[in-house]
């Protein structure tokens, strides 16, 4: 997809974008003090490009990427339908304010078949509420939990 800038392309990664996808998370991962978390690898990143319930597009200028959305599809059990779970919307500094994270929602959005798209947000991310308010999304207040393996209990 190009957009109003014939400069920026939005198109779908692939297995061998691995490497760039990889970077792309590690990127955001530091800008949110989270860099510890990624321990994913390149070569699972070529695993899971080739899955068709996965999707990662990038947003690329001259050929070079200057970000991503990643999201899974996956089944809602109250509504019996699928919905779209976004993971990561990440614009590369020096490119935030340009369209490029609007294009990246508005083709996620568009290759979602018009199923319901969710995601969360850091509560204190003023920037990125209003961006999403903007958007059209509806901002609902939800405490995200997470119980990894070490603090599981021991079965």
């Amino acid at each position: 997809m190009t957009s109003t800038r014939p400069d920026l392309v939005v198109r779908e990664a692939t297995p061998d974008d691995a490497e760039t996808v990889l970077r792309l998370v590690k990127e955001i991962a530091a800008h949110q003090a989270q860099s510890d978390s990624v321990t994913v690898t390149a070569e699972q990143w070529a695993g899971h490009l080739g899955r068709p319930d996965i999707t990662v597009l990038l947003a690329e200028i001259d050929r070079q990427p200057v970000g991503y959305v990643s999201s899974v599809r996956r089944l809602h059990l109250w509504s019996g339908s699928d919905i779209v779970a976004l993971d990561d919307l990440y614009v590369r500094p020096g490119h935030r304010d340009a369209g490029v994270g609007r294009l990246l929602m508005t083709e996620l959005a568009r290759r979602s078949g018009g199923l319901t798209i969710t995601w969360g947000v850091q509560p204190d991310n003023d920037a990125a509420i209003r961006f999403y308010r903007r958007l059209g999304a509806a901002v609902r207040a939800k405490v995200m939990c997470a119980w990894s393996r070490a603090a599981q209990p021991v079965q």
